[in-house]
């Protein structure tokens, strides 16, 4: 497939997904970034417009070798750590435009497992 036709889709895809989800102060917004190299997550306050916690997976001491699956697991539970710390528990999940499968159902299931509800 075309990458310009692929980068579009994935547009159409997170602006669908957007206009109908947003976090509030009490129920944050997790958002998914994946690159080709890392995973990052995002606690959003859209109210405010201020990102309240963030996480990657280069502030995690992995030793030996992992999968991105794995690593991405590792950076939900990461996260949800950090959320709970925060007294944060609820959150609403944006997948980012991104298929729920892989790297992005590895993180919710971390975050899941972590303590969030979502």
């Amino acid at each position: 497939m075309d990458p310009k036709i692929k980068r579009q889709k994935k547009e159409r895809r997170h602006r669908r997904i957007r206009a109908k989800i947003s976090g509030t102060a009490e129920r944050p917004r997790l958002c998914v970034f994946c690159s080709n190299k890392h995973t990052y997550a995002q606690l959003i306050d859209d109210e405010k417009g201020k990102t309240i916690i963030s996480a990657k997976d280069t502030e995690l001491k992995i030793k030996g070798k992992k999968g991105k699956t794995a690593i991405a697991f590792e950076v939900g539970k990461l996260i949800a750590e950090k959320a709970i710390k925060n007294k944060i528990n609820k959150v609403v999940f944006d997948r980012g435009g991104y298929m729920y499968h892989g790297r992005v159902k590895a993180l919710a299931e971390g975050a899941r497992e972590g303590g969030l509800i979502f």
